[in-house]
């Protein structure tokens, strides 16, 4: 007696169990699959808008940077000018003292029968014409102006005679003047 077993059914049920597994198996996976994949791209995309708000925060701080350099650059351009400002009023406040003293020295220096019609300043010269009734006071004058501690030696460029009864003597010349000193500070100033 043989026994025939049939393992076909078996068989058939066993490959319906790996069929339906695998399926099911296969099924999960593409379930995970695509959750996985949408994760993904949800993580991407937050760190796509994230990289956005940075540039742009990136790009409003570089803005206020510029406009910020700018301003410093505005500022410096009136420091500079103001420094400039500064500087011509403390020269002008240096120099006018020394106004006073030349047209302190001229007259002190005036030599009797001698009259200053025109006097120029250009920069450290003085250019004077006048009127003497004389060369001899040309003269005089000339070496009053020398003594002076005030100008230097006087170049006389132009001696000419007036016509008529009195014998005046227009002249012209020009003398260069000695820097003023600075004054001394008061103490406790």
């Amino acid at each position: 007696m043989t026994i025939e077993i049939n393992l076909l059914p078996w068989r058939e049920q066993r490959r319906v169990r790996r069929t339906r597994r695998f399926k099911h198996g296969l099924l999960l996976t593409l379930v995970v699959g695509l959750l996985l994949g949408w994760s993904i791209a949800e993580y991407e995309k937050t760190q796509v808008r994230a990289g956005q708000a940075r540039l742009a925060m990136i790009q409003r701080d570089t803005e206020l940077l510029t406009r910020d350099i700018q301003a410093m650059r505005d500022y410096r351009e009136l420091r500079e000018r103001m420094l400039k400002q500064i500087e011509v009023i403390g020269e002008l406040q240096s120099s006018r003292p020394l106004t006073v003293r030349v047209f302190d020295q001229l007259t002190a220096t005036l030599v009797d029968g001698v009259h200053y019609t025109e006097l120029d300043r250009k920069g450290n010269r003085l250019e004077l014409s006048g009127v003497a009734a004389s060369n001899r006071q040309v003269s005089d004058q000339m070496r009053a102006l020398d003594n002076s501690a005030s100008f230097d030696v006087p170049l006389l460029s132009d001696v000419q005679s007036a016509e008529g009864g009195v014998a005046a003597k227009r002249f012209h010349m020009s003398v260069d003047e000695h820097p003023l000193e600075p004054a001394e500070p008061e103490p406790g100033t």
